[in-house]
């Protein structure tokens, strides 16, 4: 970790935005970032506040890290008020809010499944549906959904006539059959760790994966692609039946670390990483 500073010297200031009671299904965001917290105060001065609160707060810190802060579909409004305000102020905000991932909807599944990137193949348009593989069934979400909120399964009519009536806020993938689900967690463009989840239907049961120089290279270039130069992303990808990775989000606005998941000297190098990233935003 970062030494704290000398006696008298004016520390960092750094407000952590987290939802503490948001109930995610299989993990306690509450403890990840109450441990954050913890280890972050080494070298800064650390406030915690709601997410509906932090537009509220933002003149009062060098810095604003957004961590466990639950699906912006729960609270719309006042994260439009937290990102002009942001914006207006010219506040360092941990992750910058210029990515290009999930920080700005899903569309960009759409995108890639367009430029033939290696992605679960995603439209928003009836018209489009018949570009998906021919399968029994579909999956539905919002594009501004999150930890599943708003995830349906439907057939390929119930898929159509959702997507006429959303007026592009919907996306239809195919609901395609994998081996695992694998997540790969960098800071900045510095791989740190991957999880993988060995039952498909046990998501959030996750171990340590030891990620293959193949599997960096599909990760590094959704990183690559997004282009920010500093924060927290998730590679979240599953592995089809004959062994490829496919991208299932890109998770660069609150993505959840499942530190409790890896072990102690993972953790502690995750943590000096991190700050050196934040320190580096409010010079």
């Amino acid at each position: 970790m970062t030494a704290a500073s000398p006696a008298g010297a004016r520390r960092p200031s750094l407000l952590l935005v987290t939802d503490l009671a948001y109930e995610a299904r299989g993990r306690r965001y509450c403890d990840e970032d109450i441990y954050l917290s913890s280890q972050l105060r080494e070298a800064f001065d650390v406030a915690l506040c709601h997410p509906r609160d932090a537009a509220a707060l933002l003149t009062g810190f060098d810095t604003v890290l957004v961590r466990n802060s639950g699906p912006v579909l729960h609270y719309r409004e006042a994260y439009d008020a937290f990102l002009l305000r942001a914006r207006e102020l010219g506040t360092a905000v941990y992750n910058p809010l210029d990515g290009r991932g999930d920080m700005a909807g899903k569309e960009y599944l759409v995108e890639m499944t367009a430029a033939g990137l290696p992605v679960i193949p995603t439209v928003d348009r009836a018209a489009d549906l018949a570009e998906l593989p021919d399968v029994a069934r579909y999956v539905v979400k919002p594009k501004l959904g999150a930890d599943s909120v708003g995830l349906r399964f439907v057939t390929a009519a119930e898929a159509r006539a959702e997507l006429e009536a959303a007026e592009g806020s919907l996306l239809v993938q195919p609901r395609i059959d994998f081996r695992h689900e694998v997540s790969f967690y960098f800071v900045d463009h510095d791989f740190q760790y991957a999880l993988y989840a060995p039952d498909p239907e046990r998501r959030w049961v996750l171990e340590p994966y030891a990620a293959s120089a193949e599997d960096l290279e599909f990760a590094r270039r959704f990183i690559d692609w997004n282009t920010l130069d500093h924060g927290i992303q998730r590679v979240d990808a599953c592995r089809t039946a004959d062994g490829a990775l496919l991208l299932v989000e890109l998770e660069d606005l609150n993505p959840y670390l499942s530190l409790d998941r890896v072990g102690e000297d993972v953790r502690e190098a995750f943590v000096a990483r991190l700050t050196t990233s934040i320190a580096s935003l409010s010079r």
